[in-house]
């Protein structure tokens, strides 16, 4: 009993890594949880079969190098329900009832007000991590790193891991595979928007949100420029155009749910 309860956590933990630095492959993940190629491609195949992970299409990060790329790894929609509480129906339709009755701008102003709640307590969080570590605050890279944490921490499942090196497009990539308000962004891009302008303001750089969960990606991300482009907080005509990405509406509605605060982590 002992030995299928340690072999079910462990799988969990594969799920998780998944989720949280999808797309990724068996060995990256070998690395990360202490584990041995062969024990995480058994749990990756497990995972696959019942539906909760699939092979990534296309190079991972975006490049291609010579000969056959190493198989990735991202959460299926089911994969994604793993996170997922019962609440999101009722917020949609509060929301719904909200733009009826005092109309759009006051789903608007909510999301704004969400957000604002978010922002300061990630970057509580972020100016804790910078200053127990002892890093420049205004190492981007340093900063990026405190942000996934803390976002982490608020249930996003985020990473940041660093692209285009040594070329014009130099910068951060910061991925969150989970989405606490996915139902509800999935219907109402102004949180993306939002969540997007946050961002933007804790980094102290302009932004571009590239993929979303709600807009039918497998991770939110988010690209933070590092070359000389992209230096110093942005200005105030910056964020009022800082909308580079537009979340498509979706032709169905799939009910997804918010995490209730005692499942966040």
């Amino acid at each position: 009993m002992a030995d299928l309860h340690t072999e079910s956590r462990t799988r969990d933990r594969v799920r998780l890594a998944v989720g949280e630095q999808g797309p990724v492959t068996a060995s990256a993940l070998a690395t990360q949880l202490g584990l041995t190629a062969a024990a995480v491609r058994r749990h990756l195949d497990a995972l696959e079969e019942a539906g909760l992970i699939a092979e990534h299409e296309g190079p991972l990060g975006g490049r291609r190098g010579r000969g056959r790329p190493a198989r990735s790894y991202v959460l299926t929609d089911l994969g994604q329900e793993q996170f997922r509480t019962a609440y999101g129906d009722v917020a949609t339709a509060a929301l719904h009832y909200l733009a009826d009755t005092a109309g759009e701008q006051a789903v608007d102003a909510f999301a704004e007000r969400q957000m604002a709640d978010l922002e300061e307590r990630l970057r509580e969080q972020l100016e804790l991590q910078l200053a127990e570590a002892g890093a420049d605050p205004g190492d981007l890279d340093a900063r990026a790193a405190a942000l996934a944490k803390a976002l982490s921490e608020e249930g996003y499942a985020a990473s940041a891991r660093p692209v285009g090196q040594g070329t014009g497009l130099a910068g951060i990539q910061l991925c969150q595979g989970h989405c606490p308000v996915q139902s509800v962004a999935t219907e109402f891009r102004t949180f993306c928007d939002a969540e997007t302008d946050v961002l933007s303001r804790l980094l102290g750089v302009h932004v571009q949100r590239l993929a979303t969960l709600a807009g039918g990606e497998h991770v939110c991300t988010t690209f933070v420029p590092t070359g000389a482009l992209g230096t110093g907080p942005p200005s105030d005509e910056q964020r009022a155009k800082a909308r580079p990405y537009v979340i498509p509406r979706p032709t169905t509605h799939t009910p997804l749910t918010i995490p209730h605060d005692s499942e966040r982590t």
